[in-house]
């Protein structure tokens, strides 16, 4: 069923696709660093543990450890930036979690608090704009942590295991900065200066505009380094016929460790790459809690009802319904629709994988943390392929690393993780059908006015500002009306006026591709 009300009215669309969810795509091309850097981050705490006939304490270290998952597409400062402060919200979370296990023993009160702990995460992790992996890890720790029994006198002790984990962790990712300082930002140009030699149509300059965006984050994130002159190469592109062999060749050279291609300017392009910088300099970054409010609020309802109504059943792990329905509250119904589905059978065929591991796992404890790295490592190859991919082996590490406390009747754990499975995904869409982000169809209207001014301002302002600008706008409409159109339950959005206005745009950035 579909109903739709153009400019105004609410529209009921409960359309829930399948086309997509399952597809197999590309690696990302840091894919390894985060894989590596994670196993390291891992291994060395966990085998000094080992060895010390301590490896009950790993899940303090592997807390901090986790840390290193996170930054590795930002330039080294603002690497160190973030890094640090995933450190200090994961040792927080730990500190919280393990002081509530030893206040209480009520499995509904913690409950409450690791549900609390999750819609902090969410609030944290895009206000921050931490990227991928999110809320998820942060939100398994704090719950899991929550669960293990503790002594009020232990807390400072564990804490501290949590805190060292994470500055290893920060050491780990920030020690490619000793051999290639400049080797983020010059990867996100090269990847401008492909995505500009590759232009072909609108389609080609939308994806050139966002590459060449990204490029400037990175560039302006970092010290100077020569690489604002290719930048500005790659941003011709969206309004002159590139030169594809040249801009290709720059990449390349980028992609190598030796010096930056020396590209000279134009006076005109001095100019613009001088007002550019300024530009984005100055510029305030976006407010996201606005938009933030309806999925905190989604994840905190989902995480409690689905935490409680497994305790309902009997679960004896509930910490696992709230971490599912946790990663499956997403920014809007359809994409919590196609992350539920993702993660259930993510889940089921990582219990497959788990019965296989455990007898093997339990020959001993170097057997135990060598399966727990080799999971982690594929986690990272795979999940950027297709998220439900990764889950087929973040499933049986999540398992193996409660082996760290105490061994379970392996029946026990995968029956848990079973239920906790359907009762998170089920939570987790009920929490999207129940709270609408009612607010979405306003964000389509600031997209369409800002659209609207910079085809207008167009007509004046420079052929590559002006196109860079347009692009980016049609970019931002775009993503506000796919965010909106996702919604259940939502205001009708203006569908005449939006095809309008990106066919104008369109039109405006062809005519601005025209001129000499």
């Amino acid at each position: 069923m579909s109903v739709s009300v153009l400019d105004g009215g609410w529209s009921l669309r409960p359309r829930f696709p399948l086309a997509g969810v399952f597809g197999v795509g590309a690696r990302d091309e840091i894919w390894w660093k985060r894989a590596v850097s994670a196993v390291v981050a891992l291994a060395v705490p966990d085998f000094a543990l080992l060895a010390l006939g301590r490896l009950d304490l790993a899940v303090y270290t592997s807390a901090g450890a986790m840390c290193a998952l996170y930054a590795h597409a930002l330039p080294y400062r603002a690497r160190a930036r973030m890094t640090a402060w995933i450190g200090l919200v994961m040792t927080g979370t730990v500190a919280v979690a393990i002081t509530a296990a030893g206040l209480t023993g009520s499995a509904v009160l913690l409950v409450a608090v690791g549900a609390l702990l999750a819609a902090g995460h969410k609030v944290f992790v895009e206000a921050l704009r931490a990227g991928a992996p999110g809320n998820v890890v942060l939100t398994f720790i704090g719950a899991a942590c929550a669960f293990v029994p503790h002594r009020l006198g232990e807390v400072p002790g564990h804490v501290a295991l949590t805190a060292l984990g994470a500055v290893f962790a920060w050491a780990v990712v920030m020690a490619p900065a000793l051999r290639r300082p400049h080797g983020p930002e010059r990867r996100a140009v090269a990847r401008a200066l492909e995505a500009a030699a590759a232009v072909d149509g609108p389609a080609g300059r939308q994806r050139a505009a966002a590459a060449v965006n990204a490029a400037w984050q990175a560039v302006l994130a970092a010290r100077p380094s020569g690489l604002e002159r290719l930048v500005v190469q790659a941003e011709e592109a969206l309004v002159r016929t590139p030169d594809a062999d040249r801009l290709r060749a720059w990449a390349r050279a980028l992609r190598e460790t030796g010096t930056v291609p020396d590209v000279g300017l134009s006076g005109e392009q001095h100019e613009e790459l001088v007002g550019l910088a300024v530009e984005r300099t100055a510029a305030r970054p976006a407010k996201v809690l606005p938009g933030l409010v309806p999925v905190v609020l989604r994840t905190l309802l989902a995480t409690l009802l689905a935490g409680w109504i497994s305790l309902l059943l009997g679960v004896g792990h509930p910490y696992w319904a709230l971490v599912t329905a946790a990663a499956v509250c997403q920014a809007n119904a359809v994409l919590s629709w196609k992350r539920g589905l993702q993660r259930a059978l993510g889940n089921f065929a990582g219990l497959a994988v788990f019965t296989l591991l455990l007898p093997v796992s339990r020959t001993g404890a170097v057997v135990l943390v060598l399966l727990i790295l080799i999971c982690q490592f594929v986690t990272e190859s795979l999940i950027t392929r297709n998220y439900w991919l990764g889950t087929v082996f973040v499933t049986p590490m999540a398992l193996l690393m409660t082996e760290f406390a105490a061994a379970e009747p392996g029946f026990v754990l995968v029956t848990d993780r079973w239920l906790d499975t359907c009762v998170g995904v089920a939570t987790g869409l009920l929490a999207c059908l129940l709270i609408v982000d009612r607010r979405a169809a306003h964000r389509v209207g600031l997209s369409l006015a800002r659209l609207e001014r910079a085809r207008e301002s167009a007509r004046a302002a420079a052929p590559v500002p002006a196109a860079t600008a347009l692009a980016s706008a049609l970019t931002e409409l775009r993503e506000a009306v796919e965010g909106a159109d996702g919604e259940w339950w939502r205001r009708g959005l203006p569908e005449e006026r939006i095809v309008r206005a990106e066919r104008d745009g369109h039109r405006e950035l062809a005519r601005l591709q025209s001129l000499p």
